[in-house]
């Protein structure tokens, strides 16, 4: 609907659409690693780290769409110079990853698991919490029946010990209670994505790299290629950091 009121002004004012997948930290600028807020992925790092998620749901062999921040903002900048020296009718930039260096959910669950075992989250006693690799299953009914032979059948049991002892298991209940409904919300705002095996079309980005390339005097300086990324780098040198450092609490 954005876009569409961005088509209504295109003959009043000059614009241009930039449609940037999943952000995360920054890759460089200003810092490498800085981020603000729980975003995305960031939220499955997080519990995953503190011990509160041990399974999900999705495809590990699909594409998970991530571009740094600050690239999205070069991108972003980058566009507006070349549309403000060329005058091009309104032009679409899918500022993604998936076509020119694909991500899979398995590498993620890869980089989690060696992270975090190497530099554990430290929980509020002040013990380590110890992870192992995030259970996936692969379709919406195994996730189900694994969530009630694992927790809701036990979360009942306890339901109904709690009425029969006055309440003397009320925070065990309340805990496990906790953890599923976190972990169903999870899977209810994460679901579109975690079956998702489309790439985006970055024709226009790519056009919009090379131009910058030769026509750029500064174009070290608005750097946007997610070729450059060594994934593996970034999330266990960077991103994981940056998390652990900025958002975790």
């Amino acid at each position: 609907m954005g876009e569409m009121m961005v088509g209504e002004l295109k003959d009043i004012i000059p614009a241009v659409i930039i449609r940037p997948t999943i952000i995360t930290s920054t890759y460089k600028e200003p810092f490498p690693g800085w981020v603000e807020g729980i975003r995305t992925i960031d939220s499955l790092a997080v519990g995953y780290a503190k011990g509160k998620l041990t399974f999900f749901l999705g495809d590990l062999e699909a594409i998970v769409d991530v571009i740094p921040a600050d690239m999205v903002v070069n991108a972003i900048i980058v566009a507006m110079i070349a549309e403000a020296r060329h005058q091009q009718p309104q032009t679409i930039y899918q500022v993604s990853s998936s076509i020119r260096n694909p991500l899979r959910y398995s590498n993620l669950q890869d980089y989690g698991f060696r992270y975090f075992t190497k530099n554990p989250w430290i929980n509020k006693d002040g013990k380590p919490v110890i992870v192992s690799k995030v259970t996936v299953m692969n379709s919406m009914d195994s996730f189900q029946r694994y969530m009630a032979f694992r927790y809701l059948l036990l979360l009942k049991g306890l339901e109904l010990a709690n009425a029969a002892f006055c309440h003397f298991f009320q925070g065990v209940y309340s805990n496990l209670n906790r953890k599923i409904n976190w972990v169903m919300r999870l899977v209810d705002i994460y679901r579109p994505y975690l079956f998702f095996n489309a790439t985006f079309d970055d024709l226009n980005t790519e056009k919009l790299r090379m131009t910058a390339r030769t026509s750029l005097v500064e174009n070290d300086m608005f750097h946007f290629d997610p070729k450059s990324i060594d994934w593996e780098d970034y999330f266990m040198n960077i991103h994981l950091p940056g998390i652990v450092k900025y958002i975790f609490k």
